[in-house]
């Protein structure tokens, strides 16, 4: 099972034109696939918590996105996560009558997450602690190693992302 679809459709090749979304989607999900974030991070390496990372990477980079006034790209990276979520649930096994709800299900937990990182990230880290608990982890009190561990990564991307221009992020460089 593959939470994002076939490869070529990740990297938005084929029939699609490539656009700053698609680079963006594609480096997004390289991100939040990163074995650390399973190993030393401590998340469950499940098809939940795969969405889980990478909910966790779009709402930073939407984040950085609304910072710079990019709402277009950040419109067009929700669709290609919409996209995405429908072409995974098909893979899976979700038939075409419950499609429709489960792809809005996934819409709705990424504006659920994106609206916790955005009050979390910068404040406390007890704060972004909780954010994680919530919605990394799922609830689970996680080791305190790996949750500190998740902690200073998120810390660490959103501060790269605050970086980043626009030209970077069309480019897909995060």
């Amino acid at each position: 099972m593959s939470l994002t679809g076939n490869l070529t459709r990740a990297l938005g090749l084929g029939t699609r034109p490539r656009t700053p979304a698609s680079a963006l989607y594609a480096s997004a999900l390289g991100l939040a696939r990163d074995p650390a974030w399973f190993s030393a991070g401590g998340v469950p390496d499940t098809l939940d918590g795969r969405f889980d990372m990478l909910a966790l990477v779009l709402s930073l980079v939407i984040l950085r996105l609304q910072a710079l006034g990019l709402h277009q790209t950040e419109a067009d990276l929700a669709d290609r996560f919409a996209e995405d979520m429908d072409a995974s649930l098909r893979e899976i096994g979700i038939s075409d009558l419950a499609i429709s709800k489960q792809v809005g299900n996934t819409v709705g937990a990424l504006g659920g997450r994106l609206t916790a990182y955005r009050s979390s990230t910068e404040g406390e880290d007890a704060e972004l602690a909780d954010a994680l608990i919530r919605n990394l982890y799922r609830g689970e009190a996680s080791d305190p190693r790996t949750l500190n561990w998740a902690i200073a990564q998120t810390r660490a991307l959103r501060q790269r992302l605050s970086r980043a221009d626009a030209t970077a992020l069309a480019e897909g460089r995060l």
